[in-house]
């Protein structure tokens, strides 16, 4: 098969490699898969996890062509995990100790003609839904499990909040959209790229640039989908006293948060890893049931032409939130 090869820093070579052992899996033909921030730190070499030479790519859907569910159209849960621990049997999946995604070794990733996975990772696409919107079922669940999780700390119901999101990309963007189908009474994005902005406006959502604007200040919950220094400072000043940040974005490690105010002003702090299997599958039926919108803000590229998508992404050229690439 045909793949989009991660083969060193800022390096990704699409040749042939060998197609996936099923060994019992569902062997799916990919349609669409989406890049990722993760596939872009590690294709700058800043993920010790994601060696080299590997196969990125977690985000997809297309089609069991063998095993399990043949014929089906499916989108993909690409969170692996052993389901007898205490945590997948408290339903916590997402925290398994033995937990693997595709991309990262020893699973290869979804930039490639063919995945194989297990049947109970897999979420079948109704027939009046395209693959292309149902692979973006994995970034907008991170954001639904976000939301899920600070909905069971918000003093009130999410119904009615203020909240602000940092980061215009699909995670941000994604839980912008989840928290305004859950009736969230406001939510402002900050986003620093204009064309993005743009996208969320047209969304329904205020938008600000946290490069030259003022930010929010006593919003009930903030949601930082990058996740570095700067937008964890804005999140601490933002939420109010007894409110909750949630943070998914995984931009820096170190620098930002106001452990201080938090402190002072009792304000709960949530990092959210992915999603539970139930968050992916809801995520997935809200995507069939339209509950998110049109979903029309990805652009579609070839698999081949994905060392460009991804050296566009890094240069700040790519206006889309998501791009999805078609093998």
């Amino acid at each position: 098969m045909k793949a989009l090869v991660y083969t060193g820093p800022e390096t990704l070579d699409y040749r042939e490699v060998p197609d996936p052992a099923a060994a019992g899996d569902a062997l799916i033909r990919v349609a669409h898969v989406g890049i990722c921030g993760s596939d872009m730190h590690a294709w700058l070499g800043h993920d010790d996890r994601r060696p080299a030479p590997l196969i990125l790519g977690h985000e997809a859907a297309g089609t069991v062509i063998e095993g399990p569910g043949q014929g089906s159209r499916v989108t993909v849960n690409p969170l692996v995990t052993c389901g007898s621990c205490r945590d997948c049997l408290a339903g916590r999946e997402n925290l398994c100790p033995d937990r693997q995604i595709i991309s990262m070794p020893p699973r290869e990733g979804a930039f490639a003609e063919l995945l194989a996975m297990p049947a109970r990772n897999l979420v079948t696409i109704p027939d009046h839904v395209p693959t292309e919107k149902a692979a973006l079922a994995e970034p907008i669940a991170c954001g639904w499990h976000a939301v899920r999780l600070a909905a069971r700390a918000l003093h009130d119901p999410v119904d009615g909040a203020a909240c602000l999101v940092m980061g215009g990309g699909a995670i941000g963007l994604g839980a912008a959209l989840v928290l305004k189908a859950q009736g969230a009474g406001r939510v402002i994005l900050g986003e620093t790229s204009a064309p993005r902005r743009a996208i969320a406006a047209a969304e329904g959502f205020e938008t600000f640039d946290p490069l030259s604007d003022p930010a929010p200040q006593g919003v009930d919950l903030v949601i930082d989908g990058v996740g570095i220094a700067p937008t964890r400072a804005m999140a601490s000043a933002a939420v109010r006293p007894g409110g909750v940040v949630v943070h998914i974005g995984l931009g820096s490690a170190e620098g930002g948060l106001d452990i201080r105010r938090m402190t002072l002003q009792e304000v709960t702090f949530i990092g959210t890893y992915t999603y539970t299997p139930a968050d992916f599958r809801d995520t997935a039926q809200a995507i069939y049931d339209g509950r998110l919108g049109p979903l029309g803000w990805p652009e579609i590229r070839p698999l081949a032409d994905g060392a460009r998508a991804f050296a566009e992404i890094r240069q700040g050229r790519a206006a889309a939130p998501k791009i999805i690439l078609t093998p």
